[in-house]
């Protein structure tokens, strides 16, 4: 069995609070300047500590050179409501009014950097324009995702009617903190066999829960594995940018997971789960016993059944070395998309600038069709055929043709693709193909576990993210669960942002303590430096409602269904759909005869009449 640290000799448990990243000040000051008690839990038992009796840990920004007040502006120039860019001479900070009071924080979302002075100010949050991410705005603390740090917060006063801030020069150079973690410290000896909290699966769903796990306090050991030979990397990154080797998209770096103590198995395959005996069995015969156990093992690509599926130069994109064989083999030849997904769409989007052609084939007339509509999947399928890649639509592929002949040693190819041959007779040129359509649940190894699996192998579970079977619990891509803001209808989200958010509810709920998934779903793609954001979950919208200019690509879409917006896509319309993830999330709704007037707001920044969540 393969792993990223060898296997740990047997330990004694204690906890020990560390700092992050060397970003946590030695107090946790409110905007005000008043500290707040730490709250974390010993060995998964809460544990409050007074002020007297906190652990002891060392200011890292003790060092007076280190720190920076500035005055930002005057008290008056801020209304309620209201967000700043702020310079203090060494980097920048968010200044923030709301009810009447001051907040300072980071003023870049740490996912991609989004301008958060650009997004949406509800009642105690910041969500990012771009991809929708919430930070509190007292704490800095990430509430929504995606990313996984939170912002540096600063302190604010208010001297002769003028906003000073002071803040650390290395946090606003950062713009990221990482909450507080206990950790596991090894003092003796424990068994390798046995873990308390086991999670399959190295996502972004299985890292969200490891890292909760550690920050509320947990501090028995925690093992993820993974059939990947990587630590947990940016999977979403491989079709938007093809050329990243793993080492560039990895989510943490390998002292994280070593700093922390959370163990990650890597090349390691779970064929079965007991959980009567609380047991898994992986590949090799290895058997691991655990307490509590999280299932996040994804999707699995689907692939075509047709002959010539088998050819080495036909990818479904898993990994890095898929996504740059595939840059690589397209260079200034010939390439065919099989399936108008998004994943598929993203790669003739990368691939159009490197290789000779670019076709698509689509089993549907019009790409995202059943997702985004008719009239925004024609906009989106025009920029495309303008930027030089051909559409083969309402057709399917019957063969992939080899290449006759001897076979191409020198570029490491031994049964190479010739031709893509569709079911409407025509046959296309093809150097390589990838297919592009569609993923299934990778809950296989689970048949003989006692844990329910639907008729498309998805899990369902619980607002707790809780399976049928006690004290195991599923995330991510393999989970249906109850979506709230649609009536707790049952939906399988298959969102980056939605396995990190169900990563940490489940998390919290392994450590007992009650909560319930709420969060509005919320992607992105992007294709030829344009930007489509999307939020709510549109299944079974009976209309779609477009304001702005749809052939110039700057619109914004409201997908409807019994009068009521169920989900938004915009392109170039920022921050729209972060504003309408942010009236969602609020328990209001958004009805057709809304729409206009919810636009025209939306231009003056004020979704408060709607939202109630104003100043």
């Amino acid at each position: 069995m393969g792993g990223c640290f060898s296997k740990p000799k047997p330990v004694e448990v204690k906890v020990e609070v560390v700092l992050p990243e060397k970003e946590r000040e030695k107090e946790e000051m409110s905007p005000n300047g008043k500290a707040s008690p730490l709250a974390y839990k010993a060995n998964g038992t809460s544990r409050h500590y007074h002020h007297e009796e906190r652990p002891i840990v060392l200011n890292p920004y003790a060092n007076p050179k280190d720190m920076v007040e500035a005055s930002v502006c005057h008290a008056k120039d801020l209304e309620n409501g209201q967000m700043r860019e702020v310079d203090l001479g060494c980097g920048k900070a968010l200044l923030i009014k709301q009810n009447g009071e001051y907040y300072a924080m980071g003023h870049k979302c740490p996912h991609y950097g989004a301008p958060l002075v650009k997004g949406v100010l509800s009642k105690g949050r910041v969500r990012c324009p771009w991809h929708g991410a919430c930070f509190n705005i007292a704490t800095g603390d990430i509430e929504d995702f995606p990313g996984l740090d939170g912002l540096p917060k600063f302190q604010v006063k208010i001297e002769k009617e003028r906003v000073y801030i002071r803040a650390s020069k290395q946090a606003l150079q950062s713009q990221r903190r990482t909450k507080v973690m206990a950790k596991c410290i090894a003092l003796s000896n424990y068994s390798t066999a046995i873990t308390n909290m086991l999670i399959i699966g190295a996502g972004p769903a299985g890292l969200v829960c490891a890292e909760t796990l550690r920050q509320e306090g947990f501090s028995d050991r925690i093992v993820m594995c993974t059939s990947e030979k990587y630590l947990p990397y940016d999977r979403s990154k491989l079709s938007k940018s093809m050329d990243s080797q793993a080492e560039q998209i990895l989510l943490r770096s390998k002292d994280f997971f070593h700093t922390y103590d959370i163990e990650v198995l890597t090349e390691t395959q779970v064929v079965n789960v007991d959980t009567k005996n609380k047991t898994v069995v992986f590949k090799d015969g290895f058997r691991m016993e655990y307490n509590k156990l999280l299932i996040a093992t994804g999707n699995t690509p689907k692939t075509l059944t047709c002959k010539g599926k088998e050819l080495d130069n036909v990818f479904t994109i898993r990994t890095p070395e898929d996504a740059n064989r595939v840059v690589k083999l397209a260079s200034s030849r010939n390439a065919v998309i099989v399936g108008a997904s998004f994943l598929g769409m993203e790669v003739a989007a990368y691939l159009c600038e490197k290789a000779h052609s670019v076709s698509v084939v689509e089993l549907e007339n019009i790409p995202f069709k059943k997702f985004l509509g008719e009239k925004v999947g024609l906009a989106i399928m025009k920029m495309f055929e303008s930027n030089r890649v051909k559409f083969y639509m309402q057709t399917e592929v019957s063969e992939l043709r080899e290449q006759e002949g001897k076979p191409a040693k020198e570029s490491g190819i031994f049964s190479e693709l010739k031709e893509v041959v569709l079911k409407s007779g025509k046959v296309l040129r093809a150097d390589v193909c990838v297919i592009g359509i569609g993923a299934s649940p990778t809950t296989g190894f689970l048949k003989q576990s006692g844990i329910t699996i639907d008729s498309k192998g998805y899990i369902p579970v619980n607002k707790m993210m809780q399976t049928n079977v006690p004290g195991v619990f599923a995330a991510g891509d393999v989970v249906t669960f109850p979506l709230a803001f649609r009536n707790n209808k049952k939906v399988n989200v298959p969102h980056w942002q939605m396995a990190h958010m169900q990563g940490r509810i489940a998390a919290l709920n392994m450590l007992a303590q009650g909560t319930e998934i709420n969060t509005i779903p919320y992607l992105w793609t992007a294709m030829f430096g344009k930007s489509i954001r999307y939020a709510g979950n549109g299944e079974g919208f009976d209309d779609v409602i477009i304001q702005g200019d749809i052939e110039e690509l700057k619109f914004v879409a409201f997908y409807t269904r019994n009068d009521e917006v169920i989900a938004v896509a915009s392109m170039n319309y920022d921050p729209i759909v972060s504003k309408v993830a942010e009236v969602m999330a609020s328990g209001k709704s958004i009805r057709k005869r809304d729409v206009e007037m919810f636009v025209r707001h939306c231009k003056t920044g004020d979704i408060s009449w709607l939202t109630g969540k104003g100043s």
